[in-house]
């Protein structure tokens, strides 16, 4: 080997890391599993697995690289409106459906644990390839919608709950799988559906169950690839009406629902979002009449679920790479994992992104039953957790980035992939404020409910001085005029989660983890940027190790 050439040799360079199984490697959800007398971990052992294999990790990456493709029209003009995508797309999309990442509350019905089981496997799917999560959220959001649609679920029931992929492009009837997404949002209205103004028109007897012809458009279409969808249209005589429309009509020809094009999205590239238009598009009215707004509703009560477990994966995927790659990395000396002023940032990390944990998996437990209490948490904590946690990973994600240095910034990295896909959680089913209206919305509307969450987070809360006068002071606030509590809805709800975390730390985390969530989050300092801990605040040895055992 000629040496002349060799300017520097290759060190102190790593990989981010695959090949590892993401449900061992996760004390913190087994934890949580074992807590709620889940029999699964031998399933979710072989689904973290499967995708934390290298083999996974490459799909995902490719079917981020290789995005949708449109073919609106056939090579003799005729209307196609058919989406190509990328190989790897598919293996994902099979993958989920395999372990029922879609439907797993509703085939497993007696589980007393259902919805923490389904959480983690949306939570391990979705810490390495977000996009192909918005099919199965809303497949899952739809199917108890459809259960109160006797006739229609006869017909296709089974194959919303079917474990089997089905890619084929194909009426409902020749499929043993199919796919259910959402139409809602229109040009002049965005999260105000009452502007809408796509037109139902009924073709013989309207009402529930009876069929209409839609004609209209969607500003955001999500997902028209898949077989059906539930679209918000407005009738002459009954208002607004939630519809199942299909993607192909019984005859075997195509429902005229024209794809106008494809979203050049910032992330979520590896999903298909679009915008369409309805021409005479035939569907059935689900749900009662003039009551599609609640309806479609009850869809998206689902899905905000979704949006915050998808985003505490993308926290827990980013902390374990982040704390892999400063085991390893040296700078000064040391290993950065070593370095104080790193410490002080992965701990921090740490402990936000157990929080999340934490109060995600525990709202996804509140879906197990309709006690009061669930029924509160559910109410209140579910777009409150949607506004908070998205918005953390966010700004997280920016700082784990970082981490990585340049490497992290390069554009064919998890790293900034991730960063790239937080975003899209703070925006879809609702930007923050319309999540802390709706947080508003819910405590004047059933006054109840915020005085048993209170009186439920009041067990915990006054075993700690800080909780205690958090809750206090929290109390009073909400007291203010419908005006007042608008205006400061943000810090309202901000103040809630955090105190609601701290509670569920206090309740099931280990002492030196609720500790120094505690202290941290209630430091002056605390939020103006990552790390900011006070040096006696937390156990930082525990606190990593926690995270990713060595």
């Amino acid at each position: 080997m000629n040496t002349a050439w060799m300017t520097h040799q290759i060190s102190n360079q790593f990989d981010e890391l695959e090949n590892y199984n993401l449900f061992e490697t996760d004390t913190i959800l087994q934890e949580i599993l074992a807590r709620y007398g889940s029999l699964d971990q031998p399933r979710l052992t072989e689904m973290g697995k499967a995708v934390g294999s290298a083999e996974y990790y490459d799909y995902a990456a490719l079917a981020n690289r290789h995005t949708p493709i449109l073919h609106a029209f056939d090579t003799r003009g005729r209307r196609k409106d058919f989406i190509e995508f990328h190989p790897a797309w598919h293996q994902w999309m099979g993958l989920n459906r395999q372990f029922d990442t879609h439907a797993h509350p509703f085939n497993q019905p007696n589980s007393p644990s259902k919805w923490v089981e389904w959480a983690a496997r949306f939570y391990l799917a979705g810490q390495v390839e977000c996009g192909n999560l918005c099919p199965n959220s809303m497949t899952l959001g739809s199917i108890s919608l459809i259960q109160r649609e006797p006739e229609l679920w006869a017909k296709i029931g089974d194959k919303l709950l079917s474990t089997e992929y089905d890619e084929r492009d194909v009426p409902i009837s020749q499929k043993k799988s199919i796919w259910l997404g959402m139409g809602m949002t229109e040009k002049q209205g965005g999260s105000d559906v009452r502007a809408n103004e796509t037109i139902a028109v009924p073709i013989a007897e309207s009402g529930r169950g009876q069929a209409y012809l839609l004609t209209g458009h969607k500003w955001f279409f999500s997902a028209p690839m898949c077989d059906a969808h539930l679209v918000v249209a407005k009738t002459e005589q009954d208002g607004l009406a939630c519809f199942f429309v299909p993607r192909w009509l019984e005859d075997g020809t195509k429902n005229p629902i024209h794809i106008q094009r494809l979203k050049e999205k910032v992330g979520n590239r590896s999903n298909s979002s679009s915008e369409v238009e309805f021409k005479e598009a035939w569907g059935i009215m689900i749900g009662e009449a003039g009551r599609g707004i609640p309806t479609i509703i009850e869809m998206a009560n689902y899905t905000r679920l979704t949006c915050s477990v998808g985003s505490t994966a993308m926290l827990r995927q980013a902390l374990v790479q982040c704390i892999a790659y400063t085991r390893q990395r040296k700078a000064f000396g040391k290993h950065l994992v070593e370095q104080p002023l790193m410490r002080a940032v992965l701990t921090d990390l740490a402990l936000e992104t157990e929080a999340a944990m934490q109060l995600s998996f525990h709202l996804a437990h509140c879906y197990e039953a309709e006690d009061a209490l669930s029924v509160a948490w559910k109410r209140i904590m579910t777009p409150a957790s949607k506004f908070w946690i998205c918005k953390r990973a966010v700004e997280l994600t920016g700082e784990m980035m970082e981490v990585f240095g340049g490497n992290g910034y390069v554009d064919n990295g998890i790293m900034a992939r991730i960063f790239k896909e937080a975003p899209v959680n703070t925006i879809w089913e609702g930007s923050g404020n319309v999540m802390c209206l709706d947080v508003l919305r819910g405590i004047s509307r059933d006054v109840e409910s915020i005085e048993i969450l209170f009186q439920d987070l009041a067990a915990t809360a006054m075993q700690d001085e800080h909780l205690k006068q958090e809750l206090q002071n929290l109390f009073q606030l909400f007291q203010q005029t419908p005006e007042e509590l608008q205006f400061m809805g943000r810090s309202l709800v901000s103040r809630l989660v955090i105190l609601a975390q701290a509670v569920l730390l206090k309740r099931h985390a280990p002492n030196y983890v609720a500790d120094g969530f505690i202290q941290s989050r209630y430091s002056p300092f605390h939020g103006r940027v990552v790390g900011m801990l006070e040096i006696k605040q937390p156990d930082v040895k525990r606190l990593l190790h926690r995270a990713l055992a060595a």
